[in-house]
């Protein structure tokens, strides 16, 4: 049976898109206003979302529990795999006394809090978002932040507004390599139209991460470095993602801006050191865990040890990333050899011997291909597809938990050891694991019930202010799924139809849904979970939440304005027409 969504069930556009809003209101509002536990907030937030999909928009119940089911698994794997392995990596050097070293380390380069976030959680987190994505940067950047003694909300809050200006092209371009192929828009184009958006906020997140953390006054003392650290960034961005395409944009940007700011301050140092690791404004929030002792000078080869951990797992999650290595892990990569026929050489593709050993794919029954997306949301209707695929090998969790592993064998542990070490982490992450699992749970059922369309479709009525609110569209996209990609899924298709009908680039717009989308990245209810976890602060969500909304907030609005620039005002309109005159020259 082939059910078709329904994007107006009640016959008016504003009770529809209230009813479709009841999800989201029950889970953001549970943790930032009633103070529920995260679990609490998602188990409520997709009951009713369940209510909702059965009830109002009429989905059969029984697609509306499979859909649930295909959320939770792809809330362990691939997003809680991650979360796991890196909090087990964390553990092992912190109690093993590396992390220790590692944090003393950093100090020599820079003892000031506000230069070690630039360095860690702007430009580092940006390299493991463009090698990985998918929550690795928060929990990487959210753990060195606590271990190096900022508080548990700094370290979350500032972790989660570092991780914005990359997000467009995390894990190697994907987010962008699939806009092109679900809106049918040339990748190259798409590429550069989001390149000539975000590197201007690429400058300003820099300054925005630092004055979250330190104030006006903050910024004053170091912001020749703060440019340093935004420029360097922004202009590879700039130029990779025209020039080559969106695949190494932000590997390289972050890598051009860590080196930059590393050098900078072998010659510049700020004239007042600022020490303190709470927010400004916050000084009373409670640490889960006390400010390290004093930072101690220690022996080169003993920081070398210290670091060999992390460059591991920057090496495994960075080859992973690749599209020919996750293939060929896949089995879906193939060699060739040259055969003979009727005296002819001819080339034969042979498959990988463990193809379909380390991929399993399961087609949910009953929901895979039964669920179409119709128009106006979609040019045309378009079968859902609903598959879960267990790759296990290939997944970014377990190029982290590989990278672990052997760290742990580097650092003495016996295999025992690391046995006990690992269900220890699982016992302590169990609570954020079973909240990622129900979070994505729910967003997976507003994707099939039609549900987030409703909200989506509420944005595209908005005549010539469209170029801000689809800005906004793609915002809320990711505020809702928590993925810059899943979000493209979901709402490119409305953004190019939607541009088409308004005589608006369709490029622009759908690099818009793209570009907006980053903003949201800081208060999707899985980020925060994983940042509650990276920090071991899990049950303070809801305060995470509130600290970090506002900054979304204004932060997408800023990014809606651009686009409306580009849109209607020159200059600006001629980077969307440059833009398209590149890419078909390419």
């Amino acid at each position: 049976m082939i059910w078709a969504q329904v994007y107006d069930p009640l016959n008016n556009a504003v009770l529809s898109t209230l009813c479709a809003a009841i999800p989201v209101v029950v889970l953001l509002g549970g943790l930032a206003f009633l103070r529920w536990s995260a679990h609490v907030a998602a188990f409520w937030g997709l009951v009713s979302a369940l209510a909702v999909a059965v009830l109002v928009f009429d989905m059969p119940a029984s697609m509306a529990g499979m859909s649930a089911l295909n959320g939770a698994l792809f809330g362990l794997l691939p997003i809680g795999w991650i979360v796991l392995n890196i909090i087990f990596l964390y553990q092992l050097t912190r109690d093993k006394g590396y992390f220790k070293v590692l944090q003393d380390s950093i100090a020599t380069i820079t003892d000031d809090r506000r230069l070690q976030l630039l360095l860690i959680a702007f430009a580092f987190g940006a390299f493991f978002e463009g090698a990985a994505g998918f929550g690795t940067p928060v929990a990487v950047t959210g753990a060195i932040l606590i271990g190096l003694g900022f508080s548990p909300l700094a370290a979350s809050g500032l972790s989660l507004i570092a991780n914005t200006a990359p997000v467009a092209y995390g894990a190697l371009g994907t987010p962008v390599i699939t806009l092109a192929k679900v809106t049918g828009l040339d990748e190259m184009a798409l590429s550069a139209m989001v390149g000539r958006q975000l590197p201007f906020f690429s400058v300003l997140v820099p300054f925005w991460l630092i004055w979250a953390f330190a104030g006006w006054k903050g910024v004053k003392g170091v912001w020749p470095a703060i440019l340093v650290t935004g420029v360097s960034f922004a202009i590879p961005q700039f130029l990779i993602s025209n020039f080559h395409g969106p695949m190494l944009v932000d590997v390289g940007a972050a890598m051009v801006s860590m080196a930059s700011l590393t050098v900078f301050l072998k010659f510049w140092k700020p004239k007042e050191v600022w020490r303190t690791t709470k927010l400004k404004g916050h000084e009373n929030d409670s640490g889960a865990e006390p400010a390290p002792e004093a930072f101690a000078q220690h022996d080169r080869g003993l920081v070398v040890r210290a670091w060999i951990p992390w460059f591991i797992l920057t090496i495994f999650v960075f080859a992973w990333g690749f599209p020919t290595v996750k293939d060929a892990l896949n089995g879906l990569s193939q060699e060739k050899r040259v055969v003979v026929v009727d005296g002819k050489e001819k080339t034969e593709q042979v498959p990988y011997a463990w193809k379909g050993s380390t991929k399993l794919d399961f087609p949910l029954a009953g929901l895979h291909e039964q669920i179409e997306k119709v128009p106006p949301v979609v040019a045309k209707p378009i079968k859902e597809k609903a598959v879960y695929s267990l790759n296990w090998l290939s997944a970014t969790g377990t190029s982290i938990f590989i990278a672990a592993i052997l760290s742990g064998l580097f650092m003495g542990y016996s295999f025992a050891g690391l046995l006990r070490k690992y269900w220890e982490t699982i016992v302590l992450t169990r609570y954020s694991l079973m909240t990622i699992s129900a979070m994505l749970a729910l967003g997976f059922v507003t994707r099939y019930s039609g549900t987030d369309a409703t909200l989506g479709l509420a944005f595209a009525h908005t005549g010539v202010l469209y170029p801000f609110f689809g800005t906004m569209l793609g915002w809320l996209g990711v505020a809702l799924t928590g993925s810059d990609t899943a979000s493209n899924v979901l709402f490119g298709g409305l953004q190019r139809v939607t541009a088409e009908q308004l005589n608006l680039s369709p490029e622009l717009m759908a690099a818009a849904n793209s570009s907006g989308g980053v903003m949201g990245k800081m208060i999707d209810a899985q980020s925060i979970v994983v940042a509650s976890t990276a920090t071991r602060w899990y049950g303070h969500e809801g305060d995470i939440l509130r600290y970090v909304f506002w900054h979304s907030i204004v932060l997408a609005a800023l990014v809606g304005l651009v686009v409306t620039l580009q849109a209607y005002v020159p200059p600006f309109t001629e980077l969307v027409v440059s833009g398209a005159a590149g890419a078909a020259a390419h």
